[in-house]
């Protein structure tokens, strides 16, 4: 084994740098062992240096961030502040001084991903993040690594804890959304701000990596169809249960059938309680995988936390190191393909849609001309009436999503038509 130790630069020392610090500094044999030499936490740099962090060395805390990726005795930088910047200028400083980069930032990699790559390339560094996506969820590496030889057709998934506890408490409590959000913020898993989860902005810069990782192509976050879940109601969970499903908020990166284009998608969508992911409770995280040749794959377990997600950078961390002692990088950026992102409005899928209708006669048949002359066809129809109200729920066949929408859009036109209550996919049949 080699005597001289790995140096390793911290940026961030909160609920996951601190973890990350623990388990570097009780598990440092093992680590050694594993990696063929030992590491040792060269510098840990942070916003408040007052704030005690038990079992750092206070000597190793510094608040310039860029004089600690700037020396030269670096071998790896483990960022985990989080944000663009100043997270994007010192990850690109530490490749040009030398250092690998084992990065959890999935909003930085899913807006820059490709300039990052490209320094890391251009520098001869590694650039790893299994941290980014699901937490200790074992995905990025078997997707770049364990499928390279395959090829993989569609990726669906629930990558945010946050809104799957919500979601599941509304299923088998009957809560409401507000509710169950408030319950959720009371247990830690969501912030005192949860609009990066309840919004599904977290999901779709984890659905901008998968998608680039997946498909070989370069997928922004902008370029995810985003809806989050702040709309889902009871009756909305309670319509799903009726029909044998239940409500999750699901990332979903295709290939197109030609295999010319892709699309990354994150909304809350209806699914059948006979599909694994339905089974996913609390704030556990899934990702189902379908390649041609290794047929249908599911990767479970925390998809958040500290400990969950300091593991995933530790995994990085042995990787990036054994890398360094034989003087090679792993795999980097792979978009050959260079394949386009379709919009939204051409994805097939399903609309379960709830209408608030005049109970009088005809009005069904009005709904049906509305669909007919959209080219929907309906699949089945729920119809209950009372004291000159009533309430129509139709689910349709797949269909493109402009022609849903457009569907959906006439129906509000009509005088008949009171309300459209909800509107809401169907996937997974």
């Amino acid at each position: 084994m080699r005597t001289r130790p790995l140096k390793v630069a911290l940026l961030g020392c909160g609920v996951v740098g601190s973890e990350v610090a623990r388990i570097m500094t009780t598990h440092a044999d093992d680590l050694a062992a594993r990696i063929g030499a030992p590491v040792e936490l060269a510098g840990v740099a942070v916003r408040r240096p007052s704030k005690v962090r038990e079992g750092i060395d206070p000597a190793l805390i510094t608040t310039d961030a860029t004089a600690l990726v700037q020396r030269g005795d670096i071998d790896v930088v483990v960022e985990v502040i989080g944000g663009i910047e100043p997270a994007r200028a010192l990850i690109t400083t530490a490749f040009e001084n030398g250092a690998s980069v084992v990065s959890a930032n999935k909003a930085l990699l899913a807006e820059g991903g490709a300039a990052l790559h490209a320094a890391a390339e251009k520098y001869g560094r590694d650039l790893y993040y299994e941290a980014a996506v699901a937490g200790a969820i074992p995905l990025v590496r078997p997707l770049r690594e364990s499928l390279a030889g395959d090829k993989v057709n569609r990726v669906l998934g629930i990558v945010n804890g946050t809104t799957n506890f919500i979601l599941d408490k509304m299923d088998t409590s009957g809560a409401g959304y507000s509710e169950a959000l408030d319950e959720a913020t009371a247990l830690g898993y969501a912030e005192a701000d949860p609009t990066a989860d309840v919004e599904g902005f977290d999901a779709a810069a984890k659905a901008a990596i998968l998608a680039g990782i997946a498909f070989h192509t370069r997928v922004k976050i902008g370029d995810v169809h985003r809806e989050g879940i702040t709309e889902v109601t009871a009756a909305d969970i309670a319509s799903a249960r009726r029909m044998g499903c239940t409500v999750k908020l699901l990332a979903i990166c295709e290939r197109a059938a030609d295999g010319a284009s892709v699309t990354a998608r994150v909304h809350p969508a209806m699914i059948p309680l006979s599909h694994p992911l339905a089974s996913v409770r609390e704030a556990y995280n899934a990702v189902f995988v379908e390649a041609e040749a290794a047929g249908q794959l599911m990767f479970y377990g925390p998809g958040a936390g500290g400990s969950p997600t300091a593991s995933a950078v530790l995994g990085d961390l042995v990787a990036v190191c054994r890398n360094k002692l034989g003087e090679a990088t792993g795999p980097g950026e792979s978009a050959y393909t260079r394949l386009p992102v379709s919009p939204m409005g051409e994805v097939v899928t399903r609309y379960h849609i709830s209408l608030d209708v005049a109970d009088k006669p005809g009005v069904l048949a009005q709904v049906a001309t509305v669909f007919a002359e959209q080219g929907v066809s309906i699949d089945t129809v729920r119809q209950q009436g009372k004291d000159g109200e009533a309430s129509l729920v139709v689910v349709t066949h797949r269909a493109p999503d402009a022609a849903l929408s457009g569907t959906v859009e006439a129906l509000r036109k009509l005088d008949t038509v009171r309300g459209v209550a909800s509107i809401m996919r169907v996937e997974g049949e």
